[in-house]
């Protein structure tokens, strides 16, 4: 189960790099490459999204068979456990909602960037009309 989380880390890892690079300022000349790349990418990284939730599925059914520890019939050691894993569970949604809003935010700012390039054509299309 370790390497659904990994893979889903470095994906997110990615699209947030990807995203950095995007909209730094400064980088106006190698910014039509990044675009261009970024775009071809944003179909394979739409499978994040199933993932994602295929691994909110696995979450939420850990946590509705998990053994309860609230009574003094649990060890210390078993409390510990239990606690272990309901901190995993919390990070591991963290990253399932950072991956999502990762990906959502590198599509949004990838459509605005190009609606911006064609509407600056645009613009000197008509000023060298006139």
């Amino acid at each position: 189960m370790a390497l659904e989380w990994v893979v889903l880390s470095y994906a997110a890892a990615a699209e947030a790099i990807m995203l950095l690079l995007i909209t730094l300022p400064g980088l106006d000349p190698i910014r039509k490459g990044l675009i261009s790349v970024t775009r071809s990418l944003l179909k394979p990284f739409l499978s994040v999204v199933p993932f994602c939730l295929f691994l909110l599925m696995d979450i939420y059914w850990k946590y509705q068979t998990r053994p309860s520890c609230e009574s003094d019939s649990c060890s210390p050691s078993e409390h510990l456990r239990h606690q272990k894993s309901l901190m995993k569970s919390q990070r591991n949604a963290i990253l399932i909602v950072s991956a999502l809003l990762f990906y959502w935010l590198l599509y949004s700012v990838t459509a605005l960037v190009v609606k911006i390039d064609v509407l600056n054509k645009r613009i000197e299309k008509l000023k060298s009309q006139d």
